[in-house]
């Protein structure tokens, strides 16, 4: 039983926490911070509940039971929350009442998810902790899991994640779709947050960013940088069974067996990317897509054409100026005319910037051995390793 019961609240955690937050949080007048308490408390209860008293039948009704009443004792307890008692009661009561999260409440969920993504991605909130806080209010991860991504320490990033619940809690932030005029402005921030999701590499996530990336493709049809994010989502994910070799071991891009890739996939990206460029529209997750795109037609002439790839990043770089996008025109540029030159380009960023950036002492070691520099080589290598 305690097995059971452990396997059936990890499946019910993972596949409904983000709808269960999300749910909560927007009927709690944005206050997160009490939300994920609540359903964490839910959860610990889950943990000493279940083997004991059997698995509930629907387990995400039970955790959201349990987590109303948190919420509800803590709003006993804490003054500040009594006027949000009622209208949160009367939410969620008539929410398991009527519903009890039957499958018409959970094709509701991916609404309410999108809801708290264009929620964290409002103007009130400070750009730096928009993408972050949709990152973990929306799609589960930690502040050590972010950090990386936007190159702050961990504990930087808690700060920033801290003060951004705060806020929305004083502003008393609606949680709200935007209006059609307004949501170009959150839009990018919301795009932002999708794809930082898909590139952490786990596969559920993976499987999470193209999933809401289709819902904003609903949400805002004739977004051109929407469709070109999805269509550069489903290029890369197109190649994920031809990554590793049958030993494991990792296979570079233009190394891969592109037999191995789905084509079919790939044929929807080339759709989408199509519509995106009807719009004339081009930003940066088109030229990203673009580039994938690139890539993909070495199916089709069996070699990669660098200088065209090289061309592509240089106009991605119109659009951003993030540190991998510059780390990967430094690689292309190397491989169209000459690692001496991809070198170049990467001695021009920021040292203290990439300092601790694994990625860019990689890049750097591959290109310093391909130089013949070869103990500038080993030396990078081993801060690579090291990172």
């Amino acid at each position: 039983m305690i097995a059971a019961a452990s396997e059936m609240l990890t499946a019910t955690v993972r596949d409904s926490r983000s709808a269960l937050l999300g749910y909560l949080a927007s009927r709690s007048g944005g206050d997160l911070a009490a939300a994920e308490d609540a359903l964490s408390d839910a959860v610990l209860a889950a943990i000493q509940q279940w083997p004991v008293q059997g698995i509930p039948e629907k387990p995400e009704a039970w955790l959201l039971q349990v987590a109303r009443r948190r919420l509800l004792d803590e709003q006993r307890k804490q003054s500040v929350r009594e006027r949000l008692a009622e209208p949160l009661r009367l939410a969620i009561e008539t929410a398991i009442e009527t519903a009890s999260m039957t499958a018409e409440t959970e094709t509701a969920f991916p609404d309410e998810r999108l809801k708290l993504l264009f929620v964290c991605a409002h103007p009130a909130i400070d750009e730096a902790a928009r993408t972050p806080l949709m990152l973990q209010v929306v799609l589960g991860l930690e502040a050590h899991d972010i950090a990386p991504a936007f190159l702050v320490a961990p504990a930087t990033m808690a700060q920033r994640l801290v003060r951004a619940k705060a806020k929305i809690k004083a502003a008393a932030i609606p949680f709200a779709v935007p209006e059609p005029s307004q949501l170009p402005e959150r839009l990018e921030f919301v795009l932002d947050a999708i794809y930082a999701a898909f590139t952490q590499g786990n596969a559920q996530l993976i499987t999470e960013a193209i999933h809401l990336g289709g819902l904003v493709v609903k949400l805002a049809p004739e977004s051109a940088e929407a469709l070109g994010l999805v269509s550069l989502m489903l290029h890369s994910h197109a190649r994920h069974a031809a990554r590793l070799d049958d030993a494991g071991r990792y296979v570079p891009l233009d190394e891969q067996d592109t037999l191995r890739w789905d084509h079919t996939m790939i044929e929807r990206a080339e759709m989408l990317l199509r519509q995106a460029a009807g719009f004339g529209c081009p930003g940066r997750f088109q030229m990203e897509a673009a580039i994938q795109s690139a890539h993909a037609q070495r199916h089709f002439t069996q070699r990669m054409d660098w200088p065209l790839i090289a061309t592509l990043y240089a106009a991605l770089l119109t659009y951003t100026l993030a540190i991998g996008a510059r780390i990967a025109h430094a690689i292309a540029v190397a491989r169209s005319i000459g690692a001496e030159h991809g070198l170049t380009l990467l001695d021009q960023l920021d040292a203290a910037q990439v300092a601790q950036h694994q990625p860019f002492w990689a890049a750097k070691a591959h290109l310093l051995a391909e130089a013949g520099q070869e103990k500038p080589a080993i030396d990078a290598f081993e801060e690579a390793i090291g990172l």
